[in-house]
Order: structure tokens, then C-alpha cells, then sequence
């Protein structure tokens, strides 16, 4: 049913099916549409919430979906997350408790007004989603360290955490299958899941706990932007049929694998536990905030 790829972090390359990502679009929208449409008379924000988690979902795999279809250079698909963000702000510009203000460091608290919606949603739904995108490659990579972040976004939601509970359970359940190199969830899944943290996120006002759980996340990306935009070099992980390494630092992957030979579960187990710790610090200093 699904188009296969080939695993080239395992011995003889074998084909795995990909684009399961998308069973993870199709099961979060219709229980999303459902609690919309089963809470709508009892509670007056959850069914809103659901409705515009929805949209986002669907877009973010949509786009993902094209990005498979087309396998569009960065250049452009850096830029596809944008068109994501559309239902985000249209719907929650909609919702009169979203909390336009952000506080910063230092500088205080800064309330955006509209351009909240116009400028700040769709800038955060771009680097969540481009962020989670880059930092992929290896079995359980893509899927576990995201289910890591929602899950500690979920428990710290209140009544909120009631729009995650199927999509975190179809999105563990592939996490499994894809850890075991079972199955890839290919770029829809990652759009989708991308934009699912940015949109949680925003519509829970969970904004600085996500980008301190996304730490992990933000270092990978930083090293591979420097590294192509100074140096012109792209990270590459070497693979001698048993073990992973790298001569260079240009990812978190490759800083990990630095002149050290690792296998690909353990690679992955450090950088999951990397993001437990950040989400659990950003879980910490949420509660110990309110």
C-alpha cells in the first residue's frame, strides 16, 4: 500500500515502507473532529481548540505529503511550513482567550497586538516545524523525541491535554514500529508532527515551554545552517554495516558520533534522553512559573 525506501543505516539496505505519517494525519483529524463536534454544546474552548488543531494538522501533512511527492530542495521547503500557519492564525485570531502577549528575558513582557497573528504565529510554526524536520534520518529519531516533547506539553496542559490523547497514542505506536525499523513516517509525518507541537504550543500558551523542550532540536539545526551558510558543508554520517561515526561536527548526530563508533539505537537513545532532559527542565521551570 505504501511506497518503500531503502534503510541505509542497516546491513543490505533493505526497502521499508514510508509516509505512514499519514495514518497519524488522518486518526488525529477525525477524533479532532469528533470531540469538536461531541463537546461543542458542553464546553465552549476545547471544541474551538480541536477545530483549529485540526486544520493545522491537515496542512502540515499536506504539505509534507507534497514534499514526498516532489522531494522539493530546502531552499523551498523551509518556506512550506508558512502555508501551515495560515489555518493557525486565521482560526485562532478567532479565539478570544489566545494570549497575544509574549514575556521575555530581560526585556519584559511584549503584547504584538495583530501582528501576533500576522508575524509571530507563522514564525514559530516555521521554526518549530523546520527545526523537527531536520533532525531525522535514524530509526526512532523522528518519532520518539517528538512524542517526548507532547507528552511533557500534555501533562502541564490541564484540560487541554484531552485534544493529544489519540494523536499521542497513534504517534507512540508508530514511534515503536519506526524504532524498530518497521516503518518510516516520511516528511508527512514529520510536517505533521512539526506543526502539531507549534499548535498545541501556541493554542495551551505552553510558547517558552516548547522552545526549552525544542533545545536539542534548535543546537542541531544551528549546526547544520552554520556549517552550509560559513563552511559550504553538509553533515554526513558514515555507516560501516555495524556502526555509526563521523570525522567531522556539523549535526547533533554527528557531533554524538564524533571519532566514535555507536550503533544506531544508541545514537538514538542519547538524543531522546537529551530532549527528556530539556523537556523535563522546561516541565520544571513551568510549574515552579505558575
Amino acid at each position: 500500500m505504501f511506497p518503500k525506501t531503502p534503510d541505509y543505516h542497516k546491513p543490505g539496505k533493505p526497502l521499508v515502507p514510508t509516509g505512514l505519517g499519514a495514518i497519524y494525519v488522518l486518526a488525529s483529524t477525525i477524533y479532532l473532529f469528533l470531540l469538536h463536534i461531541i463537546l461543542e454544546s458542553s464546553t465552549p474552548q476545547i471544541p474551538s481548540k480541536a477545530l483549529t488543531l485540526a486544520a493545522c494538522i491537515l496542512f502540515g501533512g499536506f504539505m509534507g505529503l507534497l514534499d514526498d511527492w516532489m522531494d522539493l530542495r530546502w531552499r523551498y521547503k523551509a518556506f512550506l511550513p508558512l502555508i501551515a500557519a495560515v489555518p493557525l492564525s486565521a482560526l485562532a485570531y478567532r479565539l478570544p482567550y489566545v494570549r497575544t502577549s509574549i514575556g521575555f528575558p530581560i526585556i519584559g513582557t511584549i503584547d504584538f497586538g495583530n501582528y501576533y497573528f500576522l508575524i509571530v504565529i507563522p514564525i514559530i510554526v516555521t521554526v518549530v516545524t523546520n527545526t523537527v524536520n531536520q533532525l531525522g534520518g535514524l530509526n526512532g529519531l523522528e518519532t520518539i523525541c517528538p512524542a517526548v516533547i507532547l507528552t511533557g506539553l500534555m501533562l502541564i496542559s490541564g484540560f487541554n491535554a484531552i485534544l493529544l490523547f489519540v494523536p499521542l497514542a497513534v504517534w507512540f505506536l508508530l514511534a515503536v514500529l519506526n524504532f524498530q525499523g518497521k516503518i518510516f513516517v516520511g516528511n508527512t509525518g514529520s510536517f505533521a508532527i512539526g506543526i502539531t507541537l507549534a499548535a498545541f504550543a501556541i493554542i495551551s500558551d505552553l510558547k517558552w515551554t516548547m522552545l526549552i523542550s525544542l533545545a536539542p532540536y534548535i543546537l542541531n539545526s544551528s549546526l547544520i545552517l552554520l556549517n552550509y551558510f560559513i563552511f559550504g558543508t553538509k553533515a554526513k554520517v558514515s555507516f560501516d554495516g555495524k556502526k555509526l561515526s563521523s570525522d567531522h561536527r556539523r549535526s547533533l548526530i554527528t557531533l554524538i558520533t564524533y571519532r566514535r563508533q555507536m550503533s544506531e539505537r544508541q545514537v538514538v537513545i542519547v538524543i531522546a534522553g537529551l530532549v527528556a532532559a530539556s523537556t523535563l527542565t522546561a516541565m520544571l521551570i513551568h510549574i515552579m512559573a505558575y
